[in-house]
This record gives C-alpha cells, sequence and structure tokens, in this order.
C-alpha cells in the first residue's frame, strides 16, 4: 500500500538478600551488605437583552450505528433551563458526575471548510517525512509476562531472549515488534493463536557483582492473538474516505518505527537520548543535559509523516553524591553537615534515583529517602535483633573503610521498616537517569545556552539524524513491515498574512516584521492615575527614588498617561524583611488619605514597588498586594530600574495603563468595525488554561485560569478569573457549578457566568457570540475536554436566561508539539526565521480537520515555533481565512510589548494568570518582576487558592 495519493533499568535492590563477601559491599548482620536498623454570593440579575435568532448546533456524537446529526436549536426556544440541560446531558452524553466519553472516537470534530487564500504565497520546509507502508497482513497479539517487570527495558530484553530461542522453531520465522507493555505487532499471522513460553534471561553482568553467581531469571511470557489491525481502513483515511483515525494502525507502525531505537537509547516519552547523539554538558547543581530526538507518526494531508526534531533534556551526572551535593547547594566544604532543610531539598531531588556503591559490589540501590541524623550518629540493628552498632563502626569494621564525611547524612534505601543506609561518599550516581523536577532558572539559561539553533542549524542536525537513523536500513521495518522513510523533508506550501493596523491616539501604525514602536504615539486609551505610592526594597540609594519616579512618570505621561505627579502617601524605601508590614501600613495610610480628601469611595490605584536585590519577594508581594489589600501592583527589577532605560521605562508604562484600566492599542478594523464574525454582533473572546504543579508536587492542587474579553468592539481589554482543582486535572471543573442553598435553593456560579455577567455590566449587551482560545490541551485529551466543557458553557449560559445559546467556536491552543517550519528562500527574518504571519494548513496538516500552524512572532533567538490552533467545535462557521486572520491580528494586541506574540493573546493571558495563582499557592523561589518570565514555583506552603480582590479582578492585574 501506498499513501501517497492521500490528502529503565532493571530490578532496583532494596538490599535485603544474603550476600556473599566481597570487598566494600553491603551486607545485613554479618553478611556484606549497608546498615540496617530495625524496625457565594448571589450573583447580580441578567436581565435578557434582545438579539436576533442564532442557530447552533451540537457535536456531532457518533454511536455505533452512526447516528446522524441532531438538528439545530434555535436560540429563541421556549425550553426551561432545566429541560435543557437535560438535553444537553443526553446530547453530550454527559451525566451530572461528568463522566469523560466512552472512545475519543465519540466526537467528530468539524470538517476543514476550504484552504486560505489570503496572505503572500511562499514554501517552506517542515520537519517532517513522508512514510510510504507496502501492503501486509497485521496483527496485533497481547503478550504477558509472569512475574511482571515495571522496567520496559527488562521487557525488551526478555522478548528479545523470546524470538531468539523461539523465532526459527516457534513463530513462523517472523520478527514481531514490542511496544514494552503488553502488545507485539506482526507483518502476518504467528502460527498460533495463543502460547505460552518460558525464557531464561541471563544476568546482566555487574548486576549484582562478579562474586555473586546469581541464576538466570526465568519468566512465562503468554502471547495471545488480540486483533488485526487493517492497513485499508488508514488508507481510507489518509484519502478522506474514511472519517474516524484509525489510531490502532497508526500505533503499530509507530512501533515498528520506534523499536531499534528503543532498544539503543533512553527513551524519554517520544523522545530518545543517549551521548552519542551530540555532545552533552554540564548544566549546573549537579546535572547535565543530553542530546536526542523527537519521533512521532502522524496521518496528515500528504499521507502518512514521520515528524522527527532534536531535543535536549536533563540528567543527573554520574558523580559521587557528595560531588552532587557540592554542586546543587554551592557547598565547598561539607564538614559541618547539611541542615534539616537541605536535607529535605536534597531528599526531593535525589528520591528514586540509583546509586551504587564506589567500594565495589556493583549493585544498584534506588533512594528514597535522606537521614537526619549525621552519619556518625547513625545507628542499625544486627539480624540477632539485639547488638545496636555505628554505621560508621559497621564500615570499618567490616571493610575496613574509614569514613571521612560523617557529619553529612546518610542516603535510605529499603522500606520504612527495614532501611538501607548508604553513605553519601560512596555512592555513585548511575548514569543516565533523567532528572524530572523543574529546572531552575540557571539551569534553562544553561540549557538554552548550549541547545539554542538557529534555523539552518537545526535544519540541518535533523537531516543528519534522519539519516543516522537509517530505517530504510532496519530489516524490522523495510523487509519485516514493508516501511520506507523518504529521508526529504516535507515541502509545504504557506503564505504571509499581512499585518494588521493598530490604532493608537490620533496615528496609526503598520508593523513590519512583527514589531513596531511607540515613538512619537500615545496610547489609544490612556488610564488616569490620581491615586499612587511608591516603595523600594532595594539597596538602591534614596535619592534615586526621585529620580527613578521623575522619568517614569514622564514617560508615562508621553505615552498619554494621565498620571497625578503627587503620590498619595510619601514615598519611602524600606528593609526587605519588613515587606508584609510595610504593605499593610501603606494600605491603611492609603484608606486614612483618602477619607481626609472626602474621596472614600476611591481607593489606591497603583503601588510601585522597587523589588529586593534578593530574589524571592515577588511572590508574597503579589499575593499580599491582589487577594488581601485590593491592590494593583507594578513591581521593578532593580538592576534594570537603575539604568533608567528608556525602553524598560516603556515596557513598564504599557503595562501599568492595562493595569489600571486603559488599552495600549487596539486594531483598527474594530474600531472600524470589519472584523468578520466579531464586529457585527457582541462577540466576548475567551482564553483558558490550567497550569499543574512541578513533578514531585503531588499535594498542589492545579490551577485553572479563564480570562475574557470585556470592551466588544474593540477586544482588547480581558478580565481573569482563577479557581484551583484536583491535583493533574485538566479539564476546567468550575466553568459553571450549582450548589444548594437552604434558603435560596438552587445558586448558579462558575467562572463563565460570572464573566459573561461582567461582560454584560462593561458593555450593556449579553455576549451574542462566543469564541473560546483553550490552551494545554493534547490531542488524546480533546474529546473530554470539548465535551464537559462545552457543557459546562451551555449550561450556564442557560442559567443567565432561559434559551440563551449563542453559539461557541472552541478553538485549541498548542504550543507543545514539534513540528518546526524553515524558509526555503530568502524570505526570512532578522534571525534567519520564517516571517511572522506565516500560516500553513496544507500537506502537514490533518486530513479532515479544521486546523493550521501559524508563526505569528518574529524569532528572536534559535528557531520559531509555530503554534498549532485545532478547531473542535464550530457553530459560527468560520471559513480558513477569517479565523487565520482573527488569529494572527490578535497576536498584535499583546499589552505587555510592541511585537506581535507567538501564541493568540487570550490564552497568553491566561497562562499568565494561571502562574500568577501558582505564586499565591506555592510561595516564590524566583522573580517575576519586569525582566522575562523566569522560572517559577516553591516548596507549597498553603493549598487553598485565595480569592482576588474586588478592587483587582476588574484591571489586567495579570500584565
Amino acid at each position: 500500500m501506498s499513501n501517497r495519493g492521500g490528502p529503565t533499568g532493571g530490578r532496583g535492590g532494596g538490599g535485603r538478600g544474603r550476600g556473599r563477601a566481597n570487598s566494600g559491599g553491603p551486607a545485613r548482620g554479618s553478611a556484606p551488605s549497608p546498615a540496617y536498623s530495625p524496625a457565594s454570593a448571589p450573583s447580580p440579575a441578567y436581565a435578557p437583552a434582545p438579539s436576533p435568532p442564532v442557530h447552533t448546533e451540537r457535536p456531532t456524537v457518533v454511536t455505533p450505528s452512526a447516528a446522524p446529526t441532531p438538528a439545530p436549536v434555535a436560540s429563541s426556544s421556549s425550553s426551561s433551563a432545566a429541560s435543557l440541560a437535560s438535553e444537553m446531558d443526553k446530547k453530550l452524553t454527559l451525566a451530572a458526575v461528568a463522566l469523560p466519553p466512552s472512545s475519543d472516537k465519540a466526537v467528530r470534530f468539524p470538517a476543514r471548510p476550504q484552504f486560505g487564500t489570503v496572505g503572500k504565497r511562499i514554501q517552506v520546509r517542515a520537519n517532517h517525512f513522508l512514510v510510504d507502508i507496502a501492503e501486509r497482513d497485521l496483527h496485533h497479539y497481547d503478550v504477558s509476562i509472569s512475574p511482571e517487570v515495571p522496567s520496559k527495558k527488562t521487557n525488551r530484553d526478555i522478548i528479545n531472549q523470546l524470538v531468539k530461542m523461539y523465532a526459527e522453531s516457534n513463530m513462523g520465522k517472523r520478527m514481531p515488534a514490542y511496544d514494552g507493555m503488553k502488545s507485539i505487532y506482526t507483518a502476518g499471522s504467528l502460527p498460533f493463536t495463543s502460547k505460552e513460553f518460558m525464557v531464561k534471561l541471563p544476568e546482566r553482568e555487574g548486576r549484582a557483582g562478579p562474586a555473586t553467581k546469581r541464576k538466570d531469571r526465568e519468566f512465562k511470557v503468554s502471547i495471545k492473538l488480540a486483533n488485526k489491525p487493517d492497513l485499508y481502513q488508514l488508507q481510507q483515511f489518509l484519502l478522506r474516505k474514511h472519517h474516524e483515525t484509525p489510531q490502532e494502525t497508526i500505533q503499530v507502525l509507530d512501533v515498528v518505527l520506534r523499536a531499534a531505537p528503543s532498544l539503543k537509547y533512553c527513551v524519554v516519552g517520544r523522545s530518545f537520548f543517549d551521548p552519542d547523539l551530540g555532545r552533552k554538558g554540564e548544566l549546573g547543581s549537579g546535572l547535565e543535559y543530553w542530546r536526542g530526538f523527537y519521533q512521532s507518526l502522524r496521518p496528515t494531508q500528504f499521507g502518512l509523516s514521520l515528524n522527527i526534531d532534536i531535543s535536549a533534556r536533563a540528567f543527573y551526572e554520574p558523580i559521587l553524591v557528595t560531588e552532587f551535593v557540592k554542586k546543587h547547594f554551592g557547598y565547598n566544604d561539607l564538614s559541618r553537615g547539611l541542615s534539616d532543610r537541605d536535607c529535605l531539598k536534597l531528599k526531593k531531588n535525589l528520591k528514586g534515583v540509583k546509586v551504587t556503591l564506589s567500594s565495589g559490589g556493583g549493585r544498584s540501590y534506588r533512594i528514597t529517602g535522606v537521614t537526619l541524623q549525621p552519619l556518625s550518629k547513625l545507628t542499625f540493628t544486627l539480624e540477632d535483633n539485639q547488638t545496636k552498632l555505628f554505621v560508621v563502626q559497621y564500615y570499618h569494621e567490616k571493610y575496613g573503610i574509614n569514613l571521612t564525611q560523617v557529619a553529612l547524612p546518610a542516603l535510605q534505601s529499603g522500606n520504612d521498616s527495614r532501611p538501607v543506609y548508604l553513605p553519601m561518599e560512596l555512592c555513585l550516581i548511575v548514569p543516565g537517569q533523567r532528572y524530572t523536577r523543574r529546572l531552575g532558572e540557571n539551569q534553562v539559561t544553561n540549557m538554552l545556552r548550549a541547545t539554542c539553533q538557529r534555523p539552518m542549524e537545526r535544519e540541518s542536525n535533523i537531516q543528519q539524524m534522519v539519516k543516522r537513523n537509517n530505517y530504510n536500513g532496519e530489516r524490522l521495518v523495510n523487509n519485516e513491515f514493508g516501511i520506507k522513510v523518504n529521508e526529504q523533508m516535507a515541502l509545504v506550501d504557506a503564505r504571509v498574512l499581512p499585518s494588521p493596523m493598530l490604532k493608537y491616539h490620533q496615528s496609526m501604525d503598520t508593523p513590519k516584521m512583527g514589531a513596531w514602536n511607540m515613538i512619537n504615539k500615545k496610547m489609544v486609551n490612556g488610564a488616569n492615575i490620581d491615586f499612587w505610592a511608591f516603595v523600594n526594597f532595594s539597596k538602591l540609594r534614596p535619592d534615586f527614588n526621585d529620580c527613578f519616579l521623575n522619568d517614569l512618570i514622564n514617560m508615562c505621561g508621553s505615552k498619554g498617561i494621565v498620571f497625578n505627579p503627587e503620590p498619595l502617601v510619601p514615598v519611602q524605601s524600606a528593609h526587605p524583611s519588613k515587606i508584609e508590614r510595610v504593605l499593610r501600613d501603606i494600605h491603611k495610610q492609603s484608606v486614612q488619605r483618602l477619607n481626609e480628601m472626602g474621596q472614600s469611595s476611591k481607593h489606591l490605584q497603583l503601588l510601585i514597588i522597587i523589588l529586593p536585590d534578593v530574589k524571592g519577594s515577588y511572590g508574597p508581594i503579589k499575593t499580599i498586594c491582589e487577594t488581601e489589600l485590593g491592590i494593583v501592583s507594578q513591581c521593578c527589577n532593580p538592576k534594570q530600574a537603575q539604568k533608567l532605560n528608556k525602553q524598560y521605562l516603556e515596557n513598564l508604562s504599557l503595562k501599568i495603563n492595562v493595569k489600571v484600566g486603559g488599552r495600549n492599542t487596539v486594531l483598527n478594523d474594530a474600531i472600524l468595525r470589519r472584523i468578520p464574525l466579531v464586529s457585527d454582533r457582541p462577540t466576548i473572546i475567551i482564553g483558558a488554561d490550567v497550569t499543574h504543579p512541578q513533578a514531585g508536587e503531588d499535594s498542589s492542587p492545579s490551577i485553572a485560569a479563564v480570562v475574557a474579553s470585556m470592551d466588544w468592539p474593540e477586544v482588547s481589554k480581558y478580565r481573569g478569573i482563577l479557581s484551583a482543582q484536583n491535583h493533574r486535572q485538566e479539564i476546567i471543573q468550575d466553568l459553571y457549578k450549582q450548589t444548594h442553598d437552604e434558603k435560596r435553593g438552587l445558586v448558579h456560579s462558575g467562572m463563565i457566568r460570572e464573566l459573561f455577567i461582567a461582560f454584560r455590566r462593561s458593555t450593556g449587551q449579553k455576549p451574542h457570540r462566543i469564541i473560546f482560545y483553550r490552551d494545554g490541551v493534547s490531542e488524546g485529551q480533546f474529546s473530554q475536554v470539548l465535551l464537559y466543557e462545552m457543557d459546562a458553557i451551555r449550561k450556564a449560559c442557560a442559567s443567565l436566561e432561559e434559551g440563551y445559546l449563542p453559539p461557541v467556536t472552541f478553538i485549541v491552543v498548542q504550543k507543545r508539539h514539534h513540528t518546526r517550519l524553515f524558509p526555503v528562500d530568502r524570505n526570512t527574518d532578522r534571525s534567519g526565521n520564517i516571517q511572522p504571519g506565516t500560516v500553513v494548513d496544507t500537506k502537514i496538516c490533518h486530513p479532515t480537520e479544521f486546523d493550521f500552524y501559524l508563526n505569528s512572532h518574529a524569532g528572536i533567538q534559535g528557531t520559531s515555533r509555530p503554534t498549532h490552533y485545532h478547531v473542535l467545535f464550530d457553530e459560527n462557521k468560520f471559513t480558513a481565512d477569517q479565523l487565520q486572520t482573527l488569529t494572527n491580528n490578535l497576536c498584535y494586541t499583546y499589552a505587555r510589548c510592541t511585537r506581535s506574540v507567538s501564541i493568540v493573546p487570550p490564552a497568553y493571558y491566561a497562562h499568565l494568570a494561571a502562574f500568577r495563582a501558582r505564586y499565591y499557592i506555592e510561595g516564590d523561589n524566583s522573580d517575576g518582576a519586569s525582566v522575562g518570565r523566569g522560572s517559577r514555583g516553591g516548596v507549597a506552603q498553603s493549598q487553598v487558592l485565595p480569592d482576588v480582590h474586588e478592587f483587582v479582578k476588574d484591571v489586567m492585574f495579570f500584565c
């Protein structure tokens, strides 16, 4: 068949076995092993407003009998809210408990309306490689290995050994492809439908040491026919004659193509890493980066495509744990030991890591903890359950080892009832273990500096990686399954969309190459700042304050902000240790001063803060100001502020203006009311995102953020709402809620309802159309997220007004993908990347569904990553040109800079708001001032998400 025509690690030891003596090996009792120890408030009224009838439809729910699409439902329906909710439950197959759909096939997403035509036509290269497949009779067999082994690597060793032993005699000379878990696939049937095999796996040399002659491990492997994936269905799907993605067939081919790299390299998700795949280097704090490649097989318009991209990942350095401690904490001398706080940090960073004893033995131990006691005071009980012995004494008497770093704690392995104590100075970190926690700011910088590549270099490295992998030279790939991979990147038709015209106060600007400036321009709506205050927590001299404020006020004034030159309360400098007290005093003084002025209904509009020189205060400041005091704040980095750089001050003025209710710029088309499907009737544009806690933070909740435009027809001013939800829950739980109150009965609430009420209050009209940009959803979650969140939107609307069903367009925004676009000729920006506005909706996109790649920004360094937009639901019936142009134009309205951004601003603002809430919960180990996004996160201090103060909620506090 050709589709070209179609549009880790083994078993960790706990140290409990009785070994034989060897040099420096651990013992229990008299045997050589490590020492052991014994044992709501009601919502405002939402009066109906007249609106023309709007026809809507539901996501098509495909049943086994291929049920037809439901008939459109008019917005003027007279059904009650309760019956409407019931109807939606049935149509969207969601009960009140919001059960997920039984299959990803439950929903059919909108077909591509047509291809876009707007813009200058060009060609680009994409890191997609065409895959041709010969006719094969694919078979899927279930595999069961007993006893079970958690390691995919060991599973692969077992199946490889089985093939060596039985391929000729029992498997019809077939070469199976194994996924490392429960499935093998063959290109033809095996001589049986069900069979059991006994496999002896030789012990890997060095695992238990030369003196421990452990027996080969024996496993029972059961293989049973499961089904026969159909290549014909895949062919029909690629020819656009079949609507459901034959995911299982694609999975078979993907496993085949991943088989060889899975045996040779360290596997991390869909990526492979190895020191042989490129130079490795230090990241700092005991970590290093390895280079590798990402690989994924995808159905596209030009057939099956193998998406290949270069990648890099953080790994632990294979060094002694004492060296890791020095690097991680920046200590040169370990003779004073570690504090309890350091011990807890070390446990978090080393938990699950494997070590071997440098004194010999070769066996690996998985770290489960770090003792709080130093090694010099640590004792354990021998196997007679009576004799207590110091760990230091044990190693001296048993192995003649004089431990020197006795002030340090010991590493702990095994379980809590029989822990194994391992001296850090003897423990060597096993190579090839990836670091799964969030990298620190310096580590991220080092990673970017080491791996950042210009487009030409990245394109060349990808091509070299494909040739190195030599897919067509693999017997399993080419001979057995008949797969052939084209080694040339796909040449793709693209278009460069024109930049929109931006409206300023009494002037216009048309950006060039995704950037513009504000020279001789004023903001389209400059805010009035009557009541403000200032505090400096840095070590900058006090006379700097007046100089900085004078320049900042002049800059704001030149950009159209009416800035009262006199602060509400005196300017002051304060010590960083008194942050909370000073902030509360400023708030108290402001209230008193406003009362004295007869302005008791007003409040402090803006607090300008110079942050302390040492990082760590941004989170607490934002939490106190925004959730307790109701103060909008602008934090400034002292290193940047002291330069009095005009560009920095201009950037501050952009943020300040939107934080106090102004607008920086708007699309000229919005002013002229000529944005299709936005300007003709009141439209609300919503952005939503969910941020999850860093790896290892099992107690922290996930944070959902939803922002919505409040200023139709300009659509540039957004209001944000935050909500905490279950750990790692991607579906937004609080879009719509119902609670029962004893006095009021059924109470409706939720994020969508609150935003719609605010929209009505701001514009005087209810939304007649909804455009919903949803960030952070993977392809496997499309159906669940759409079904649940669309249902919540419908119920929220119905709770506001009987029969209220504004049409919805639901678009997923994906930034975490590996498609890269490379220029073919000289049509590039300054960085050598494709031009801002480049859009692709052909060849590498979905065969039938409505999606596109948009590179809306100009590259700064490295290779630009286009954003992938996938329409999951579209009652507004956008054309390709309308949606692509709207999305691209909105990227020029981001408030914090005079550049177009890489993702549509509603999604970007939701992302910023969600991370702001993360500060509220986790504190701050980073600096979020106006110098960049930096790294975030920290030790969880409180798991309750505080409410944003009403004074703050009405403005874009998250900018």
